[in-house]
C-alpha cells in the first residue's frame, strides 16, 4: 500500500510538474535542426524586419541592446550569415495553447484600396473618422498600479464619464462626430473591412493614393461578424472568410448595416506617410508584408522573432517563414495565434481574406549572456 501510494504521489508530481511546463505560453527548447524547414528558409529576406524589431527593443533590454549592435555592423547579410546570427543570438521555444495542444489559428490581414475624396459628394458619402475631439483615454495604471498598461475610452456626460459612442450610434447619428471627418469614401463595406484591417489606402479622384492607418479606437470591444452570419445567416463556420463575408453583406443590403453593427468597435484613423515600406504596427515600426504578425503581447512579448510554421490557402505545402511580432488586435487573442500581415493588391486581398489556418509558433528568445 505504501509503494502504491508513493507512486500515484510521484505521478501525480509528474502531472503538476507537465502543467508548468506545458501550460499556455512557450514550452520546451527546440534545438535548430528540428526546427521544421529552419535549414532552407530564406532568411536574409527577414533581415529588415529583424531591424525595425531592433529600433524600439535595444533600449529597453540590454540582450537585445548586445545583439542589435552586432546587428547593426551586419550589411546586407546573405541567408547563411543571418542563419549563424539568429542560432547564436536566440533560442527557439514552441509556443503552447495548453497542457498537450501546440496548435493554432493562423489568419491573416492586408492594407485594402478604397475609392475616396477629402469632401462629401453624392458618390463618396460614407465618413472615415479621424480621433474625435471628445474621446477620452484613461490609463487605469494611473490610479492603480496594479493595472498597469490597462486603458479605458469614454466621454464627458456632465461630470460623469460615459462609454464612448457605438457602431450603431455613430453611423445612425453623423452629427455625433461632425467636423471629425479625414476622408469620405463610396462604398460602407469597404469602409468596414479597413476598420477590420487597421490600415489602407485611399484613391482620390484626381489618381492620388493616400495612406491611412489606425489612430485609435472607441474602447468597445471587438465582435467578428462572421459567427453573427452563422447564427442568423444560416451560414456555416467553415465557409466564413472575408470574400464570403463581403459577397453576403452586398447581397443582402437591407441587412448588412444591422449585422455590421454587432460588431460596437469603430477605429479612427490618420493620414500616414504613402511612401513608408509600410503601416506602423502596434511596436512603432513599419510592418514588412509576410514578415509581420499580430500577436497577442499577453502571451507573445512585441517585437520577438517568431518562426511560423502553417500552410495557405488551398495549399497543402508547408508556408514556413521567419516573422516578428509587431502587431496586435481587437481578435487576436490566446498564446498560439498569429494573423500575418500579407501587404497590398490583389494576391494579398485573396491569401488574407482566406486565411485560417492551423498552425505551429516557435518564439525565439534571446540567449542571455553568462
Amino acid at each position: 500500500m505504501r509503494r502504491t501510494a508513493r507512486l500515484l504521489a510521484a505521478s501525480a508530481a509528474l502531472v503538476l510538474s507537465a502543467c508548468v511546463t506545458l501550460g499556455p505560453g512557450p514550452g520546451h527548447v527546440v534545438p535548430w535542426s528540428k526546427l521544421p524547414g529552419w535549414p532552407d528558409a530564406a532568411l536574409a529576406e527577414a533581415w529588415p524586419a529583424l531591424l525595425h524589431s531592433c529600433s524600439k527593443l535595444a533600449a529597453r533590454d540590454p540582450a537585445w541592446r548586445e545583439l542589435c549592435a552586432q546587428a547593426q555592423q551586419l550589411q546586407s547579410p546573405d541567408d547563411a550569415t543571418v542563419r549563424a546570427f539568429i542560432e547564436r543570438h536566440f533560442e527557439a521555444r514552441l509556443q503552447r495553447a495548453g497542457l498537450f495542444r501546440s496548435t493554432g489559428l493562423i489568419t491573416g490581414y492586408y492594407e485594402p484600396l478604397l475609392f475616396g475624396s477629402r469632401s462629401r459628394t453624392e458618390r463618396y458619402r460614407y465618413p472615415l473618422y479621424r480621433v474625435p475631439d471628445d474621446l477620452l483615454t484613461v490609463e487605469l495604471g494611473d490610479l492603480y498600479p496594479e493595472l498597469r498598461g490597462k486603458r479605458v475610452r469614454g466621454r464627458l456626460e456632465g461630470r460623469r464619464v460615459v462609454p464612448y459612442y457605438s457602431r450603431a450610434q455613430i453611423e445612425r447619428d453623423p452629427m455625433l462626430l461632425a467636423g471629425n471627418e479625414l476622408f469620405w469614401v463610396d462604398d460602407p463595406i469597404a469602409l468596414f473591412v479597413l476598420q477590420i484591417q487597421g490600415s489602407g489606402r485611399v484613391q482620390l479622384p484626381d489618381g492620388q493614393i493616400v495612406a491611412v492607418g489606425y489612430a485609435d479606437q472607441n474602447g468597445h470591444p471587438y465582435t467578428a461578424i462572421g459567427r453573427t452570419l452563422v447564427q442568423h445567416a444560416g451560414l456555416s463556420l467553415e465557409e466564413i472568410d472575408l470574400p464570403t463575408i463581403r459577397r453576403w453583406l452586398a447581397e443582402h443590403p437591407r441587412e448588412a448595416q444591422a449585422i455590421m453593427h454587432t460588431n460596437a468597435s469603430y477605429v479612427f484613423f490618420q493620414e500616414r506617410d504613402a511612401a513608408a515600406p509600410g503601416p506602423i504596427g502596434s511596436l512603432g515600426v513599419p510592418l514588412l508584408p509576410e514578415r509581420a504578425i499580430a500577436v497577442d503581447p499577453a502571451y507573445i512579448p512585441l517585437g520577438v522573432p517568431v518562426w511560423l510554421d502553417t500552410t495557405l490557402p488551398g495549399s497543402d505545402a508547408p508556408y514556413r517563414r521567419l516573422v516578428f511580432a509587431q502587431d496586435t488586435g481587437g481578435a487576436i487573442r490566446g498564446p498560439v495565434r498569429a494573423d500575418v500581415f500579407f501587404g497590398r493588391g490583389p494576391a494579398a486581398e485573396d491569401y488574407a481574406g482566406r486565411m485560417k489556418q492551423p498552425g505551429r509558433l516557435y518564439v525565439l528568445f534571446p540567449v542571455r549572456s553568462p
